[in-house]
């Protein structure tokens, strides 16, 4: 009669080749082509009673919302202007994919090139709404400024009297800016 693994012998051999075959797929998911977001914009609000109680600055008259601001930079990267109140998810050919209007908090970053740093699927925010999708880039004055959505698709308006950095988006597009924006995507903020 042939002699018997003990189950420890079994759970590490199936232990290691599982570890080994994560390795083999992470390098090669890593050395396959980025996602890119959609250029679609969604026409209607997640929900009915989800309606924005503040709205984004008027844009400039003649503006092309889908045009990425000169002086962005080059290569994939997330471009916020702050005079438009406006995100464009550029690819690596400097082709825009997406571009959709957000809505700041009370303390904006200042222009430069930042990188997405910490992720967080969801979460409460400092104004008490619940979100999803946020991704920090930078701090200022002791305020982390982030990208997300409210759970719900609305985008109240910031809460008096506090200090607040989320910059919210639509819910699709927080999805789509969640899908492009990894950790270690550029983040290039302009005028």
């Amino acid at each position: 009669m042939p002699a018997r693994l003990p189950s420890w012998a079994w759970v590490t051999g199936l232990t290691t080749g599982a570890i080994a075959v994560v390795a083999v797929l992470g390098v090669q998911a890593d050395q396959g082509t980025k996602p890119t977001a959609s250029t679609s914009r969604p026409s209607t609000p997640a929900t009915a009673d989800a309606k924005p109680s503040a709205e984004p600055k008027e844009k400039e008259k003649g503006a092309d919302a889908s045009a990425v601001p000169a002086g962005s930079g080059t290569g994939r990267r997330i471009v916020y202007s702050l005079d438009t109140q406006q995100v464009w998810l550029v690819d690596a050919s400097d082709a825009p994919r997406r571009s959709f209007e957000v809505w700041p908090g009370t303390v904006d970053p200042d222009p430069g090139t930042y990188t997405i740093g910490t992720r967080s699927e969801a979460t409460t925010g400092s104004d008490g709404v619940d979100i999803e999708h946020i991704m920090y880039f930078t701090a200022k004055s002791g305020v982390s400024i982030a990208f997300s959505n409210a759970v719900d698709g609305s985008s109240p308006p910031p809460a008096e009297g506090r200090q607040t950095g989320g910059i919210r988006v639509a819910k699709d597009d927080g999805e789509a800016l969640w899908t492009f924006g990894t950790t270690g995507t550029t983040v290039r903020v302009v005028e």
